[in-house]
């Protein structure tokens, strides 16, 4: 079965090894089932991210072999989709206003829990806020996230029931609960991962979602963001992150290595991907089990 995979990094610095592995680990299904390998820019963060490492990103895949259709979706550029979902979700009562700061969530919490990707699970403070005082603070332009409510979505037929198919592993269950109220929409930026993630990935018709282990467990709630809006399910393969020697997740933050830094020192692309524990980026790799 042919599968739509996709590789979607965020130009917040160049690539490194992690980002290879990453997009080679996609790039192998879709070559392998005579799919396509689509790539994506996650550019909302527009503080962050710069055009050089765009135009960067795509010299850096070109040369390792890679290639994927035009034009490429720049997410930065597609706000007003964005816009329709979150407007969608506040009709139906799903979303609320949180005027709260990273202190207030602190302080609020008495007695403070994590989700799954370590951020403080919030408290829910805004969203028993009196109606009238929200609709003052909102009138006087203060400025505030969205949230989804989780207590809400979770009441919607089938929400309860909800699982995810793992390639490899079969049937996953999901636990969106674990992230309680998160946000979709940042004070500074005006639509969140995890919405537009899983907006795009149905709009452009992804059935293979190919990422790192780290998102594991957001997958649960990109699986219940599905299930709101309606969109398709597609199938998921999480793999193993890139370490250093001292067993520390290769990142940008951290100064990893870039790829141009590699192919400026000499390295060859087939160097390249064997660092990355690719040795063949088109190696056979079954995709059967997407057809379940």
């Amino acid at each position: 079965m042919a599968v739509t995979t996709r590789f979607a990094p965020s130009p917040t610095g160049h690539l490194h090894l992690g980002h290879v592995a990453s997009a080679l680990h996609g790039w192998r299904h879709a070559a392998e089932s005579g799919g396509t390998f689509l790539l994506r820019v996650e550019d909302i963060d527009t503080v962050r991210c710069r055009t050089e490492f765009i135009t960067d990103m795509y010299t850096d895949l070109a040369w390792l072999g890679l290639s994927w259709p035009q034009p490429v979706r720049r997410q930065s550029r597609h706000m007003p989709d964005y816009h329709r979902v979150l407007d969608s979700l506040r009709a139906r009562g799903l979303l609320y206003p949180c005027f709260c700061t990273r202190r207030d969530i602190a302080e609020a919490a008495s007695a403070p829990h994590h989700a799954p990707d370590g951020t403080l699970v919030y408290p829910g403070t805004c969203r028993q806020m009196d109606p009238v005082r929200r609709a003052d603070m909102l009138a006087a332009g203060v400025p505030h996230a969205l949230r989804l409510d989780m207590g809400a979505a979770m009441k919607l037929p089938g929400a309860q029931d909800l699982t995810w198919h793992e390639l490899g592993h079969g049937p996953r269950a999901c636990h969106p609960q674990q992230f309680g109220d998160v946000v979709l929409s940042r004070k500074d930026v005006p639509a969140s991962y995890h919405l537009c993630v899983t907006h795009d990935d149905a709009l452009q018709g992804v059935t293979l979602v190919t990422r790192g282990e780290d998102l594991l467990a957001a997958t649960s709630l990109h699986r219940l963001l599905q299930h709101v809006m309606g969109w398709p399910a597609p199938c998921y393969s999480h793999h193993p992150l890139l370490c250093d020697d001292t067993g520390r997740r290769l990142a940008k933050r951290d100064g990893a290595l870039s790829i141009r830094a590699m192919r400026a020192a000499g390295m060859t692309p087939r160097q390249v991907c064997a660092a990355a524990g690719q040795p063949d980026h088109i190696s056979a790799v079954s995709t059967a089990a997407c057809s379940h």
